[in-house]
């Protein structure tokens, strides 16, 4: 322990980047560390433990290590099991008889102990994590904290880290906007108001505040009242070259004939990702197949379309890549599609990976009309068409648009795609703000140049 309370100038300065999912792998997470680590810093990926998956993992000089919950926390994560007591069925009816005096009743859960609990010490999934982190973690200089689940373990870590004799800066990486997002649309207002007032402390405490991209950053400086506006860090993929010989991999793969052009989406499989809707649309362009390249709850789902007669030989489902190895397969594909539907704040203003890694693969885009900011990228450089997601037919129209033009105008179309992500939007541009406010934070504690 005794190099963990010696002055911080005294050796490499180290930094955390902090995880709540099993990053296996989480690419944005695994971007910054390498960034980190390219810049002389011991790197470390704090994430939560797997099934299946190791406990520790190496990238290169980055460490990524899988901790598993701990705690009381632990028994609070998990939900009642088995038939309520009688406490428990008390609460049910009350909460019954109320609802017929009051009908805006209906709109809230039942008060039972456990979504007390949840309210008040929300978010309750990380703690458990956040508990082994603090027995097990040792401290750092840095603490970047990837998305709201992270924030307050990050913000516990850093004091605890002072207190060793490191710096415990903390950076807040606002990775999406949780509260304005899908998954927070049943909670009422003033239970969500709730949530915003903690989230705000956070805010307070961080020692800086990043996001993905300008338009969420500019919201969060009016909601938050911020002093400085927050850092974008794009969610941009490094520069890529496209081979001399165009890759095959997803046609190799699924065995799909030559003649076929591929359609592709990436990234997780589930509800409100608009797979229903490019599955309806790819019966109405010819020689086509939609292929899905990802994991999630909707796997087995999208596995059993496979083998649906009226699919036959027009839907595929490949298993997720390392994203070091997406480019080359988005470059397989013809066109991709993000047809989302934008039933939230967060998802109209959303800038996600496979929007990314399609365009650096030189791979045009078929997108939802209402992703704003996405839709302004595509539009001000000719790198896709826009459709109603939530219209098989108008998506159908889209995706002809791109697939049926002229050989030479999809290779022009192509070629655009590669050079703005080639000049503008990659990892390289995006990530060199970031570094700036890390040497900043650090002060004269940074490392010396890994290249000198």
């Amino acid at each position: 322990m005794t190099s963990d309370i010696a002055g911080p100038a005294s050796r490499r300065p180290r930094a955390v980047v902090l995880v709540a999912n099993p990053a296996a792998p989480y690419s944005r997470g695994l971007r910054v560390a390498r960034s980190l680590a390219a810049e002389g810093y011991e790197v470390e990926i704090a994430a939560v433990a797997g099934e299946g998956l190791p406990e520790e993992e190496h990238d290169g000089e980055v460490i990524l290590r899988r901790y598993r919950p701990a705690g009381r926390w632990l028994r609070w994560t998990s939900r009642p099991t088995g038939p309520p007591g009688i406490g428990r069925k008390l609460v049910f009816r009350a909460h019954k008889l109320a609802s017929r005096i009051v009908p805006a009743v209906r709109e809230h859960p039942a008060p039972t102990l456990d979504v007390v609990r949840r309210r008040v010490f929300w978010p309750v999934e990380p703690r458990a994590w956040g508990t082994a982190l603090r027995r097990d973690l040792p401290p750092a200089d840095l603490y970047h904290a990837c998305g709201m689940l992270t924030i307050r373990i990050a913000l516990d870590l850093g004091a605890r880290a002072r207190r060793a004799g490191r710096l415990g800066r903390v950076v807040y990486d606002v990775i999406d906007m949780s509260l304005d997002s899908n998954v927070y649309r049943s909670v009422s207002g003033p239970v969500r108001a709730f949530y915003r007032w903690k989230e705000r402390g956070w805010v307070r405490r961080a020692d800086a505040i990043v996001t993905v991209n300008d338009a969420i950053g500019q919201r969060l400086s009016r909601a938050w009242r911020l002093r400085a506006p927050p850092i974008v860090l794009m969610n941009c993929q490094p520069r890529w070259t496209l081979p001399r010989s165009r890759p095959n991999l997803i046609r190799e793969a699924a065995t799909i004939p030559a003649n076929r052009r591929v359609v592709l989406f990436l990234g997780r499989l589930g509800k409100e990702r608009g797979l229903d809707e490019a599955a309806a649309a790819i019966l109405r362009v010819p020689d086509a197949a939609l292929v899905l390249l990802g994991f999630g709850a909707w796997t087995d789902r999208s596995r059993d379309r496979d083998t649906d007669p009226r699919f036959a030989g027009r839907h595929f489902s490949l298993p997720a890549v390392h994203p070091d190895d997406v480019p080359a397969w988005a470059a397989s594909a013809d066109a991709s599609i993000i047809a989302v539907p934008a039933n939230s704040l967060n998802q109209r203003l959303s800038t996600p990976n496979k929007f990314w890694e399609s365009l650096t693969a030189g791979t045009p885009v078929v997108l939802g009309r209402d992703l704003e900011v996405m839709r302004k990228i595509v539009e001000a450089d000719d790198l896709g068409a826009i459709a109603d997601p939530s219209d098989p037919e108008d998506l159908a129209r889209a995706l002809r648009e791109i697939l049926d033009r002229p050989a030479t105008e999809r290779k022009a179309m192509r070629e655009r795609c590669l050079r703005v992500t080639r000049e503008r939007y990659n990892w390289d541009a995006a990530v060199a703000a970031y570094l700036v406010l890390v040497r900043r934070l650090i002060g004269g504690h940074a490392p010396a140049d890994p290249k000198s």
